[in-house]
């Protein structure tokens, strides 16, 4: 592991912070580099020479005596250039067999002043004082190195923190956007677009097709809107949706396919269950308009009743349970009748 070179401190007037930067500058003094010089290894470095790897155990640091050495910490660290008289890999020479942090290499021609235990010793016997200088400034780089990183690695986390909660924000603003295309403002109940993306899920999904269909439509609600307003009429349209979502069961849809005009969806039917559906509909809406006082509440409503083949599309399925609500207009409204060759309509 290698401090923070000096040209990246920032020293004040100060005498306190002057001794600081002496402290754990990477560079040796004229009497330091003299010491190690007499006592090191020389060893010469073509460009692009690897001295030491990432990952692998050194025993040994180093002292540039010519040319630039650059470290290499990967991880998307910017690389480090050090210069003459600078020093490196110090922790492998003082901890031994210290994972080297950084790949090192020859940048140019270098000459290097290598020592290892054995030599060191020999430094601290010839001069204890330089020597015991040095490991204090190597002590406060390794401090203020550690330091540095504890800051870094802080405001990274803090920086992932944000970038999760913005991620969370927009997906759950992308999530509330989808809901709204597909889902009826006023209603809450699917849009045309939900119906739409609900078949599509279905073929995609390979999940099987619905087996029922209901149409609803509202009686007389031209009526409602015309002598009481829209915001009534509004409140009746909701009624009715609050009765299919209310019945809806998991796999089913509730649509409002505009104006006044709604349909349930039924994903597991056959003509028994179907009915029921049907007829709790009436019953529900029946019972909302007997209760309601001067201003409506609700309103009855006509029912197209079909079972569906897998074998149609959407358009062949509406053409059929609307064919069959057709007919409960026709007779009156305020009731169910079925797609079928002989069409009986069930009134109230």
């Amino acid at each position: 592991m290698t401090g923070p070179s000096a040209n990246v401190l920032e020293i004040s007037p100060s005498v306190a912070d002057t001794a600081m930067a002496d402290i754990v500058h990477a560079t040796l003094s004229p009497d330091e580099f003299a010491l190690f010089a007499q006592h090191a290894n020389r060893r010469h470095f073509a460009n692009g020479e690897v001295i030491f790897e990432r990952g692998t155990a050194g025993r040994a640091m180093y002292v540039i005596a010519q040319g630039m050495v650059e470290l290499d910490f990967g991880q998307e660290v910017l690389p480090k250039y050090l210069g003459m008289h600078e020093f490196f890999g110090e922790l492998g020479l003082l901890i031994g067999n210290h994972l080297r942090s950084a790949d090192a290499r020859a940048n140019g021609d270098v000459e290097l002043l290598e020592l290892d235990h054995s030599q060191f010793c020999s430094l601290i016997e010839h001069a204890p004082g330089l020597v015991a200088y040095f490991l204090r400034r190597t002590i406060m780089r390794v401090t203020s190195h550690e330091a540095s990183l504890i800051r870094q690695l802080r405001r990274r986390n803090n920086e992932l923190e944000a970038a999760l909660d913005n991620l969370y924000s927009a997906t759950s603003r992308l999530t509330h956007t989808e809901e709204l295309v597909r889902t009826d403002e006023l209603t809450g109940v699917s849009n045309r677009r939900g119906l739409s993306l609900y078949l599509q899920a279905c073929r995609n999904q390979g999940r099987s097709p619905p087996q029922g269909l209901l149409l609803i439509d509202c009686d007389n609600f031209k009526q409602i809107n015309d002598i009481y307003g829209h915001l009534v009429g509004d409140r009746v349209l909701q009624s009715v949706a609050n009765v299919l979502r209310s019945i809806a069961l998991r796999g089913d849809l509730a649509c409002r396919l505009g104006g006044d005009e709604f349909c349930l969806v039924v994903a597991d039917a056959d003509r028994n269950t179907l009915q029921q559906r049907a007829d709790f509909i009436l019953s529900a809406m029946r019972g909302l308009v007997e209760r309601s006082t001067q201003v409506p509440r609700a309103c009855a409503v006509s029912i197209g009743a079909t079972l569906l083949s897998p074998m149609d599309d959407w358009n062949h399925w509406y053409a059929l349970a609307d064919g069959a609500l057709y007919r409960t207009k026709n007779a009156g409204g305020n009731g169910l009748t079925w797609h079928e060759p002989q069409a009986t309509i069930q009134t109230g």
